[in-house]
């Protein structure tokens, strides 16, 4: 299997109150192909679950998996969520293929045990194997002042995870909202987020949470990567055609 996996990890605390409904922008990244999970990061206290419905929504538009968790819980559960989502989506792939396969069934629950069990054993494998590219989007409003530095300890634990798998796993991070667009880089595609730290000490928490905005500006930034691939594929190809001539 030569197919990336692409995913928007998006790690908030709140409601998003400013531009584009982020629920249509996710389901307009699954149609790109890009699985979006959420994980909401909440205080312990009555307001714990605030934002749940929009988080859950999110992330059943965009064909991923959402978790609420406490600043406490969240370097765990960073690597549970991304493995999850990765093997939903993969479980989503082999679906597709088994009604090419048994077009009379109507999907896993439909083949014989045996069978279902050596696709569940290759779905697992797969996910060992599988080439990811994760784009880490997080919400740097004022609220999340005081969540940041679990969130760093998080995402460089996630690096480590990954990067124990026998496929290659990418990552690139972002944060919203921008300086002046909706998105602002901190660290480009990499296989480790080794700088990391030097990253969140640029961070200043501020302003408003434009959810949507920045799930699109994610959007464009997969969209521009695979351009960029493609024409450095064309020119490739052109240059082996004039060493073959």
């Amino acid at each position: 299997m030569t197919a990336v996996l692409k995913q928007i990890l998006l790690m908030t605390d709140g409601h998003s109150n400013e531009g584009e409904d982020p629920v249509a922008i996710a389901r307009l990244a699954q149609e790109h192909g890009i699985c979006i999970n959420v994980i909401g990061i909440t205080e312990e206290g009555p307001d714990q679950y605030r934002g749940l419905e929009e988080i859950e929504a999110i992330a059943l538009a965009g064909g991923g998996v959402s978790e609420i968790v406490t600043k406490k819980q969240l370097v765990r559960t960073v690597q549970t969520v991304t493995r999850r989502a990765m093997t939903q989506t993969l479980q989503h792939v082999v679906q597709q293929e088994l009604k090419h396969i048994f077009p009379e069934k109507e999907g896993l629950h439909d083949v014989s045990p045996d069978d279902r069990g050596q696709i569940v054993e290759v779905t697992e494998r797969l996910g060992e194997a599988v080439s990811l590219e994760v784009l880490v989007l997080i919400d740097t409003s004022a609220s999340m002042t005081d969540k940041l530095p679990m969130v760093q300890e998080a995402l460089m634990d996630l690096s480590l995870s990954l990067n124990a798998r026998l496929g290659d796993s990418l990552f690139c991070l972002y944060s919203f909202p921008g300086k002046r667009d909706p998105i602002d880089r901190l660290v480009d595609w990499t296989p480790r987020l080794t700088s990391l730290t030097q990253a969140f000490a640029q961070l200043t928490p501020k302003g408003l949470t434009p959810t949507g905005p920045a799930l699109q500006a994610g959007i464009g930034v997969f969209s521009s990567r695979r351009e960029k691939r493609r024409r450095l594929y064309g020119e490739q190809q052109r240059r082996a055609r004039r060493l073959g001539n």
